[in-house]
């Protein structure tokens, strides 16, 4: 594993800067509002427009500890409400050795990010004890895998669909270990969970060819072609790639639930057949299949509510709206990881049967 992420890495994109260029984001306390030039407008909500001169002090990088002046300007889309003693993000651009210009970036969110981290860490420890801290032990190693391994193998060449699959096989064997360790249902729970995330794959690939829905179609698209003049990124399989991690949460939920259920009733139960157990596990698994299938759905329709609310205010045709780039990629993705989802069910309970089960007798 630490090979793996050396070789993913070694050579992974960095911005360069020198003495006299670059662009760079830092901290900065806002030590006071020199002029206040805003007006509040009530048609867009009472949203601040206009600006304001404040005095700030660079905290981090190269030019700490710089007193400078900045212009913050406001506007509906870019409104960064600040007061003295607020810490800000800025953005400083390096023209000359020692010469720079800064601006105001956004709010200064890095306490939030930390603060929210440590919250779910510590509320997930504090209800599930050390199974709890076994989880957050999955779910950060589920991260490192798909920061520091999908994305710089991604960009490195290899395909993204197979090396997607590779990786949520990986992480949820890893994370169902650290729950369960090594057990029957842990073992099932793994295989049966690759075996929904390769039925989404099949599936969100079928719907995306007939439907001629590709990268290309979505919003980073122009972006991501102009970034293949300096990687050798295969960007087809991006699609796909997004709906397994999508579903794989869900995917992974569905999967232990039906293998520790069905652990439970073997060892209630040791002689019942593999026929029996298979009819539990899917028993069980019917009442999973609605909630997960709405939770997944819910999640793309949440994501995608503002653009939703801007296509209904156009009131356009149903089958406009059908046949639009955006509806069909989403539609695709809640479909295809609500069938992984669905097909997880009896793919666990084949397996967790075979291995828990008993023939039956003649």
């Amino acid at each position: 594993m630490v090979g793996l992420l050396i070789f993913a890495n070694y050579d992974r994109p960095h911005y360069t800067i020198t003495e006299s260029t670059g662009t760079e984001y830092e901290t900065a306390k806002v030590l006071s509002v020199e002029a206040d030039n805003t007006t509040v407008d009530t048609t867009t909500e009472n949203v601040k427009k206009g600006s304001t001169e404040l005095k700030i002090k660079i905290l981090t990088g190269r030019y700490k500890g710089d007193i400078c002046f900045v212009e913050n300007y406001y506007s509906a889309m870019y409104n960064v409400d600040v007061a003295a003693g607020d810490t800000v993000s800025v953005r400083i651009d390096t023209t000359g050795k020692g010469t720079y210009t800064a601006a105001i970036y956004n709010y200064n969110r890095m306490p939030l990010f930390i603060g929210l981290i440590v919250l779910f860490a510590v509320t997930l420890i504090l209800l599930g004890g050390r199974q709890g801290a076994k989880a957050f032990a999955g779910l950060v190693y589920t991260v490192i895998c798909i920061f520091f391994l999908l994305l710089p193998l991604s960009l490195k060449g290899v395909p993204c669909i197979p090396l997607t699959c590779v990786i949520i096989f990986a992480t949820s064997a890893v994370c169902f270990y650290l729950i369960g360790g090594w057990q029957v249902k842990t073992v099932g729970a793994a295989l049966g969970s690759l075996c929904g995330v390769l039925a989404a794959a099949v599936i969100g690939g079928i719907a995306a060819r007939l439907g001629g829905v590709t990268t290309f179609q979505m919003e980073e698209a122009e972006a991501l072609l102009l970034m293949k003049n300096n990687f050798a990124i295969g960007l087809r399989g991006l699609f796909v790639s997004g709906i397994l991690i999508a579903a794989m949460g869900a995917v992974m939920d569905v999967a232990m639930t039906i293998a520790s259920a069905l652990d439970e009733v073997h060892r209630l139960n040791p002689e019942r057949t593999r026929g029996e157990l298979f009819v539990s596990g899917m028993n069980i698994g019917r009442d999973a299949m609605g909630t997960m299938a709405n939770t997944l759905v819910l999640a793309y329709v949440g994501g995608a509510l503002n653009m939703l609310v801007l296509i209904y205010s156009y009131g356009v045709s149903f089958r406009q709206l059908v046949n639009t780039d955006f509806v069909m990629i989403e539609l695709i993705r809640a479909i295809a990881g609500s069938m992984g989802i669905f097909l997880t069910v009896p793919a666990v309970s084949l397996i967790c049967s075979y291995l828990y089960g008993k023939k039956r007798r003649a």
